[in-house]
């Protein structure tokens, strides 16, 4: 671990967040030399931490020995340049596992991820975040997201609880949730904007006094992501109002296409750029050929702002 609690927190809640795919070779294994390359090129622009094994990066399709390897390749080739957010979750005890293996690669902390498919309630969803956070003495952002979901009564009691609770990430978008989350846990937390293509809901975010968000597009036109975060907090509307219709509405268009774009496109981006990562593992698809060159045209308009 290269940052402090405070210095993790001061970056997580300021800036643009990047969340890399992870690189794959054409047998479908871990590609460790274009990884490193990817990670060099993620901290060469202005980012303010990195999300290791995330969602774009398919954690739910990973070992834990392939993210054991994923995450001290990062903290590694990242050198202390940003924090390193790694990732756990699924059940109590591969949460605490993956947490552990983050911990022990240098990790500054891990994004919890919702427990595996069943439907929970809300003081066994504490206790399973509860657990996992206890386990490990890294920093801990909790994704409010799919069968996951805690509201403001249930953040506060897991946020009382757990002292290397730092963050939520809001997955689901749903801004009377978030905003009561806001408005009861205050300051004792960060909050991330973290649905599939963040940036549309960026201005929402922003009214509530969610700073950050996560960029997965970041993978393929990052400098147009930066210019478009910059305009959002610099109050540049009429910048926000442009990348927002003629990139981000027809992305999202395309990204719901079918399950799954919202990370199967990054990588066919990021492949476009020339900078290929492989193909997602299933149960992922890659696009089809038009669709791809759909996601071409895109760029080019992105490479135009």
């Amino acid at each position: 671990m290269h940052f402090s609690k405070e210095k993790t927190v001061e970056a997580v809640g300021e800036g643009l967040l990047s969340f890399p795919v992870t690189d794959f070779d054409s047998a479908g294994h871990f590609d460790e030399k274009s990884y490193r390359q990817r990670l060099e090129w993620f901290v060469s622009h202005d980012v303010s931490a990195v999300f290791v094994a995330g969602g774009t990066g398919e954690f739910f399709n990973l070992s834990l020995d392939e993210f054991r390897h994923i995450v001290r390749v990062a903290v590694d080739e990242i050198g202390g340049k940003v924090p390193v957010i790694a990732s756990a979750g699924l059940s109590v005890e591969s949460g605490k596992a993956f947490a552990s293996a983050a911990e022990e690669a240098g990790a500054d902390g891990i994004l919890l991820m919702p427990p595996y498919l069943t439907e929970c309630p809300q003081e066994g969803l504490v206790e399973y975040a509860r657990q996992i956070c206890d386990s490990t003495s890294i920093n801990v952002i909790y994704y409010n997201r799919g069968n996951g979901v805690l509201e403001a009564p249930a953040v506060q009691t897991l946020a009382d609880k757990c002292p290397n609770l730092i963050g939520l990430k809001d997955g689901k978008g749903d801004m009377q949730l978030l905003n009561k989350i806001v408005k009861t846990v205050g300051d004792r937390l960060i909050y991330v904007g973290g649905v599939p293509t963040a940036e549309i809901f960026a201005e929402a975010y922003l009214s509530i006094g969610v700073n950050t968000y996560s960029s997965a597009v970041f993978n393929f036109v990052p400098d147009m992501a930066l210019k478009f975060y910059r305009a959002l907090r610099a109050g540049d509307s009429a910048t926000v109002k442009k990348i927002t219709n003629e990139f981000f509405i027809p992305f999202v268009d395309l990204r719901d296409r079918k399950k799954g774009y919202a990370v199967s496109l990054v990588k066919a981006g990021a492949g476009i750029i020339g900078m290929p990562a492989g193909d997602v593992r299933a149960p992922l698809t890659m696009p089809a050929p038009d669709e791809r060159k759909q996601l071409e045209n895109l760029i080019e308009t992105a490479r135009g702002f």
